[in-house]
């Protein structure tokens, strides 16, 4: 009977997928249609830069896990990006200091995520683009009324809000970025917000926040998809448009407006220095014997168990390293408010109360009950472990330095 039922189970689940694989079939036939020409030809442009096919086919496999879609879907991802170059975007800059663009421009070993970035269709980006004045103003209008309802608008800053919105005015007619923004975004096919500024306004809006500068969706009140991040990995936002490619619409978010697939897990959970966490074994101030053996960072301030990123795995600097990797705890500049919320950014919250352990609950008092509970040795993890609240498991740390 048991048998009966998990067949049924695994035949509906296969028609599903079936019948989602025939939407993005139906989907990506009809972009083809609408979209524009390729500019680049993919196929050539890889093997201008040594990427082989067998390379490709590899990668396609990769994104295809990381969008959570089955292996099955891996030559849909492909041909998404096969289509990369197709998709018209326009890139705004707003409050913010360009690192996001610079991170996505500064790879020495381009991959394939690189590479797609690369043959991106910018039809306006004032960073990369070389007109100016009232020619950048007609290209960005030109671009607008081209690909009216088509393109995608992607902002990199946040939206100064105070004084009328003059703390930022852009282009020859000064205006400012707010009505910019809300006439680009107006006409636009989906809005994706680059970085931490355009999600949740960042450094900018930190207190005291003069300009009163917050995220493109709280300013303008629409739907936006945030990849955030300071600066954020470029594979999150290359991944959040092939999701768009393939299915026409934005990927599944949180209730940050974060894609699930890239931000759906603590940086905690993925640590290389998680077994070290669970041990009790710390890094207990700069260049301490910890620090030389690769503890964790918790108590120097590693914010990984408020903060939700896929960075562990990502890694930056052509894949081969991120922050805590590198020996400096995880910020939490994926977070909102993360200059404030996360401060001091080197030294445990002591007034922040740990989801998990009721709302009085801070490090110290946290790392009282786990001092008492690493007295059993081995066991110090399981019995931490029955701490927790909505299938979360939350830091159990010693006390930590004041």
């Amino acid at each position: 009977m048991g048998n009966s039922k998990d067949s049924k189970y695994s035949h509906l689940i296969e028609k599903q997928y079936e019948e989602l694989m025939d939407y993005c079939e139906v989907t990506m036939d009809r972009m083809e249609r609408e979209l524009p020409e390729a500019k680049f030809d993919l196929h050539e442009t890889l093997k201008d830069y040594g990427v082989s096919r067998r390379d490709f086919i590899k990668w396609s496999s990769v994104m295809t896990s990381a969008l959570m879609l089955p292996k099955a879907f891996s030559p849909m991802v492909a041909r998404a990006a096969e289509d990369f170059s197709r998709l018209p975007v326009i890139w705004l800059h707003l409050a913010e200091c360009t690192g996001c663009s610079e991170a996505f421009l500064r790879n020495s070993y381009p991959n394939v995520d690189d590479i797609l970035l690369e043959t991106i269709s910018l039809e306006y980006h004032e960073t990369v683009m070389a007109a100016a004045g009232y020619q950048a103003e007609e290209n960005l209008h030109e671009a607008m009324d081209t690909f009216d309802g088509k393109y995608i608008c992607v902002v990199e800053g946040a939206i100064p809000m105070g004084m009328k919105g003059k703390f930022l005015t852009l282009g020859p007619k000064g205006k400012t970025g707010y009505e910019v923004t809300k006439e680009v975004t107006k006409r636009a096919a989906a809005t994706i917000c680059i970085g931490s500024c355009s999600s949740y306004g960042n450094v900018q809006a930190a207190s005291p926040n003069p300009t009163n500068a917050k995220g493109v969706g709280d300013a303008l009140g629409i739907r936006t998809v945030n990849i955030p991040g300071c600066p954020p990995n470029g594979v999150n936002f290359t991944g959040t448009v092939l999701y768009y490619l393939l299915f026409g619409a934005l990927p599944p978010t949180d209730g940050l407006g974060r894609p699930l697939w890239a931000y759906g897990m603590k940086i905690h959970d993925n640590c290389e220095r998680r077994a070290h966490y669970d041990a009790g074994e710390f890094v207990e101030e700069w260049g301490d014997e910890g620090a030389i053996k690769g503890w964790c960072l918790y108590k120097m301030g590693c914010k990984g168990p408020y903060t939700y990123s896929n960075c562990p795995k990502l890694r930056f600097n052509d894949r081969m390293s991120w922050p805590v990797m590198a020996g400096h705890g995880c910020m939490g500049c994926t977070e909102p408010d993360f200059w404030d919320a996360m401060a001091p950014l080197e030294k445990p919250i002591a007034d922040k109360p740990l989801p998990g352990f009721g709302i009085e609950s801070n490090v110290d008092r946290v790392g009282a009950i786990a001092t008492g509970v690493a007295a059993v040795g081995l066991a110090a993890h399981a019995g931490a472990s029955v701490w927790r609240k909505g299938g979360e498991e939350e830091p159990k740390k010693g006390k930590a330095k004041k």
